[in-house]
């Protein structure tokens, strides 16, 4: 019983920014709470633009790194990876980038499942190769502090701070290749339309290149 009152006496929060909590005689008592008087301080996730920018050197020593976020990449290699790696694929292409940017581990991710699932509904499960050629490698720092209304008046910051870890990303530079797709010849054109898809998931312009199967698409290119 004394369990049941002490958790009915918990304060709970409300959406309002007050603190409802019940008193020893079982009144309601609505008391408003610091956040609220402040505003709602919410960690927010920062843009991918802010990250984009190659600045300083690389951040990748982890062993001398505590608490780097884990990485959202599940799979480098999709489809039938067997046969790229033996040549059985006659068509080869490449998305490229067209500047020096940093992608950040989810925005890897989300390219690469864009791109498998459009080419998996028309060349199967074993009809292509896809791989993710980038591993993010460099550790993103932030300085984080509480945002939204009237957070200015208790978290101003310091200028020039190390920050804390928030995620990871990969280095790419001008021209670097980032995914390559291997198909046959008449899923041509629904994989450059995977990679199309997989570059609006970048912070940067990027560029389909055909490497191998020129012969193979003659009216196609």
């Amino acid at each position: 019983m004394n369990a049941f009152v002490r958790a009915n006496q918990r304060p709970a929060l409300t959406s309002l920014g007050f603190i409802v909590r019940t008193s020893r005689g079982g009144e309601m008592i609505k008391e408003p709470s610091f956040a609220g008087l402040l505003g709602d301080f919410i960690m927010a996730r920062k843009p991918a633009s802010m990250y984009r920018r190659l600045k300083g050197p690389a951040y990748t020593r982890r062993k001398f790194i505590g608490g780097v976020p884990n990485n959202r990449i599940h799979q480098y290699h999709v489809g039938n990876r067997v046969a790229a790696e033996t040549g059985k694929f006659p068509v080869i292409l490449e998305l490229r980038s067209d500047n020096n940017v940093q992608i950040r581990h989810t925005a890897l991710e989300a390219a690469r499942v864009i791109s498998n699932s459009t080419i998996r509904k028309q060349a199967g499960s074993q009809g292509y190769a896809l791989r993710v050629h980038t591993f993010p490698h460099h550790v993103l720092r932030e300085n984080k502090q509480a945002t939204g209304a009237g957070a200015d008046r208790v978290s101003q910051g310091m200028r020039c701070a190390f920050g804390k870890n928030v995620g990871t990303a990969a280095r790419v530079k001008r021209g670097q290749r980032v995914i390559s797709l291997q198909v046959h010849p008449e899923f041509y054109l629904t994989a450059r339309d995977a990679l199309r898809k997989a570059s609006m998931k970048f912070p940067t312009p990027c560029t389909v290149r055909l490497i191998k199967g020129h012969e193979h698409l003659k009216g196609l290119i």
